[in-house]
């Protein structure tokens, strides 16, 4: 089921904003220009205190260099923004968001200049909303355009014996689960949980399934999984613990597979750590490799004793040896998938985690 829609909705609050704005500053603009003095505004008795700015006496002697800038840095800024998103084009979304902060800047001036006025604060809010309307916008533009094909995973299911098992609210985990599944050919389930998980709505319900450590209810397996010779589980981490449809899974599956290693959704070994030992005793088998991602790359450890191998030092002096020339543990097989990251990141975090930083 597709899943609604929260761009469109932060899409046209971000349209508001800038109308509101923009149109205000015009307005206000307009009225300055009119009438320089200030008098039919109630203006007039602001104009001495423009007088600590630069070159005072040539353009702060009335309103009309204060109307201009005005149009130029909130009107026009505004109104082109809300044109943009009109138009459904993406630098709408990001410029409304900047006009949001320059909105807070120029009021920022005016707190310098004048006394605390209900004005100013309230222009300072309605710049801060803005600007916050504008990147959830921009968030959930990406999030809506992110796509997954399995077409574009041709691979996935030649190896009958294999199986990758993952949960995904908003596509990622599906991605690295397809990516793995494509690799090794394995077939793929996706967890699918009764519990709403979709949305807004859904982020807090998961939240407080992760907070409280539910197991949330999901649909049953459809098959055996004893007939699988090996499990990969793809595990989001929910409030520092595997997602509870995942944790769920795990629990029904507990006796059944014969053999399994993990895939972490998050670029911590800490969490590694702490995810290897939770899924083991779920799921009751010795999990027999962690697949690591992080800082752009993806490694595959195997080891003989996993849960022995697997604390954030010794990971990390897996995760690194072929850049250090360090000694693998015995036991333990590296096999790099994707060497794109730096060096030097690598080496000062496995040199932070051997002096226990």
């Amino acid at each position: 089921m597709k899943q609604p829609s929260r761009f469109q909705p932060t899409r046209r609050a971000l349209l508001f904003w800038t109308l509101f704005i923009g149109l205000g500053a015009v307005a206000g603009t307009c009225m300055m220009l009119l009438d320089p003095t200030g008098k039919a505004m109630g203006m007039d008795a602001m104009l001495p205190y423009f007088q600590v700015l630069p070159f005072a006496k040539i353009l702060f002697q009335d309103l009309t260099f204060s109307g201009i800038a005005l149009l130029i840095v909130n009107g026009l800024p505004n109104l082109t923004a809300a044109a943009l998103l009109l138009a459904k084009k993406h630098l709408g979304v990001v410029l409304s968001g900047v006009f949001g902060v320059t909105l807070m800047l120029w009021i920022c001036i005016q707190f310098y200049m004048f006394p605390p006025n209900f004005m100013s604060t309230a222009y300072f809010f309605f710049g801060l909303t803005q600007a916050l309307t504008g990147y959830a916008a921009w968030v959930f533009e990406k999030q809506e355009a992110f796509q997954v094909n399995r077409s574009d995973h041709p691979n996935i299911g030649t190896n009958p014996d294999r199986l990758v098992v993952f949960f995904s609210r908003m596509g990622y985990g599906r991605k690295l689960a397809y990516e793995e599944a494509n690799r090794t050919g394995a077939c793929v389930y996706e967890i699918k949980a009764t519990e709403r998980t979709a949305g807004t709505l859904g982020f807090w319900w998961c939240g407080r399934y992760g907070m409280h450590r539910w197991d949330m209810p999901i649909e049953p397996f459809p098959g055996k999984l004893q007939s699988f010779l090996h499990v990969t589980i793809c595990a989001p981490v929910w409030v520092f613990a595997p997602a509870a449809p995942v944790r769920s899974f795990c629990r029904q599956a507990a006796g059944q597979i014969r053999s399994a290693d993990y895939f972490p959704m998050r670029y911590g070994f800490d969490e590694a750590t702490m995810m290897l030992s939770a899924l083991t005793m779920l799921i009751s088998v010795q999990i027999k490799g962690v697949i690591l991602s992080t800082m752009g790359c993806m490694f595959f450890v195997l080891t003989q004793e996993a849960s022995a191998l697997c604390s954030p030092g010794l990971i990390w002096s897996i995760a690194v040896s072929p850049f250090l020339t360090l000694s693998v543990p015995k036991g333990a097989q590296l096999r790099p998938w994707l060497l794109q990251s730096s060096v030097w990141s690598c080496r000062e975090r496995y040199q932070s985690s051997r002096r226990g930083g």
